[in-house]
């Protein structure tokens, strides 16, 4: 039976099932050993009745570690099948051995509670009782003989002389099958059901623990699925075709986003506002997991309507600040990087909202960080003021961007990337076009971090100038 298409209760009894045909397993090996050492002659129980009981037992106990393998039928009904072989065994066995076997009975009520079931563990003791009642009245006339019980030194072997000897002992008012039941079974069978008692509280507080781990499972199973279904819209709501733009040969773009949870708080945008002109976005909401990613809808959707109504990066970042700080209970905020190139000319004019340092390669020279001046955080407070600056890319020159999940991305020991291994990363292929970069920095933040847990998003963009 396949365990990823169990539920918790079924894959339970599967395990109890087979925990169970382990047990009777040993239960087997025990009988054995019991026979073995009778005919060896360390017991004085009659051959006969050892001959007969001990197999046909042997055979019970060993019956469901066949049946385990080999069901084929409603799983469910595999217990009662095995609980039934159990108790069989141990009727026959008790038939044979009364007295010697009279601990025998609790076991199938302690291997019960394994299935946590109420239910289960009710029929069980019900068994128990019956079984154990026709064990003891059979033993009466075919078993070991028990004196106390017929209150006779001499033994009686035969089934007829015994049957002979109750009816007379009943004629002489000693009704010994009244006796035997008051004096022999009744408490025996009182201390059974006590420990059934046990089992059962075990039995139904388990069950009731086993079934709201059930309900927490498929809770979380349901929320898995829409976070997987939350990852896809987040995801197509980021540009993710490229070459973005296969008609335009005077830049190359590329960029990447890789969550630490399911859904995350980085996103980048790129985008045309005209023909001449295309926005460059990079941002990082604080928090992570689904609260990051609704605030990241808002602030990527306010940032790019400013931008497309014409507003300068300065412009646009000091209107989605007010905005964002309009009710914001949740006092998140964002950093966010944005940039309007002109592509007929290279010129870029950018702001930084508390935002990591862009790195630039310009001049046929390595990359550098742009030390640029850094305003307050988006949705931080109101009437923040940004400043904007000029950068005038020549044919070659490359600008990266990224979040602080790349700098601070850690190994197993907590050290973090860092800045300088992102710079010397970048500096190992000057040529390389953007999707190469992105890929050779990832490489490079993999083979840093090892087997370390991701703990926050990694986020890059990257663009350079052809012509």
């Amino acid at each position: 039976m396949e365990e990823k298409k169990q539920d918790i209760f079924e894959k339970n009894e599967y395990d109890a099932n087979r925990y169970t045909a382990f047990c009777l397993r040993i239960a087997a090996i025990v009988a054995v050993l019991m026979w073995l050492l009778n005919i060896l002659g360390f017991f004085i129980i009659d051959d006969r009745l050892m001959n007969i009981a001990m197999p046909i037992g042997v055979v019970l106990f060993l019956l469901p570690s066949l049946l385990v393998k080999s069901w084929k039928f409603d799983y469910r009904l595999l217990k009662y099948v095995t609980m039934g072989c159990f108790l069989m065994g141990v009727c026959i066995m008790a038939t044979a051995l009364t007295l010697q076997l009279i601990l025998a009975w609790a076991c199938p009520i302690v291997l019960s509670c394994h299935y946590y079931s109420p239910k289960f563990t009710r029929y069980t003791i019900l068994g128990v009782l019956l079984l154990m009642l026709i064990s003891v009245y059979a033993g009466l006339l075919l078993g070991v003989w028990d004196s106390n019980m017929m209150r006779s030194n001499d033994a009686i072997y035969e089934v007829g002389a015994r049957i002979e000897f109750m009816r007379t002992a009943a004629a002489n008012g000693d009704n010994i099958l009244l006796r035997v039941f008051n004096f022999y079974y009744l408490p025996r069978a009182v201390v059974l059901i006590i420990v059934h008692l046990f089992g059962l509280t075990l039995s139904s507080r388990t069950h009731k623990l086993l079934a709201t781990q059930e309900e927490i499972t498929r809770e979380r199973e349901r929320i898995g699925a829409e976070l997987s279904v939350a990852t896809d819209i987040q995801a197509s709501m980021l540009p993710s075709i490229f070459p973005a733009f296969p008609d335009r040969t005077e830049f190359d773009i590329y960029a990447s986003m890789y969550p630490a949870k399911e859904v995350g708080g980085d996103f980048y945008d790129f985008f045309l506002i005209d023909h001449d002109h295309m926005a460059l976005v990079i941002a990082d909401v604080s928090g992570k997991g689904v609260p990051a990613a609704l605030f990241m809808v808002i602030a990527k959707t306010l940032i790019k309507n400013a931008v497309q109504a014409g507003m300068s990066p300065k412009g646009a970042l000091e209107q989605v600040n007010g905005q964002l700080c309009d009710n914001n209970d949740a006092e998140m905020f964002v950093t966010a990087w944005v940039g309007i190139y002109e592509i007929s000319t290279g010129k870029l004019v950018a702001a930084n909202a508390g935002h990591e340092y862009p790195i630039i390669k310009s001049g046929g020279g390595e990359f550098r960080v742009l030390h640029d001046k850094h305003g307050f955080v988006l949705a931080g407070m109101e009437a923040s003021r940004y400043t904007e600056y000029e950068l005038l890319l020549e044919v070659g020159d490359t600008v990266f961007l990224y979040t602080d999940g790349v700098t601070e991305a850690g190994d197993l020991e907590d050290r973090p990337y860092g800045m300088e291994r992102l710079v010397s990363a970048l500096n190992e292929n000057l040529q390389a076009d953007p999707r190469a970069i992105l890929g050779h920095v990832s490489s490079s933040i993999e083979a840093f971090t090892g087997d370390a847990p991701q703990f926050d998003d990694i986020t890059m963009l990257c663009i350079k100038r052809r012509k």
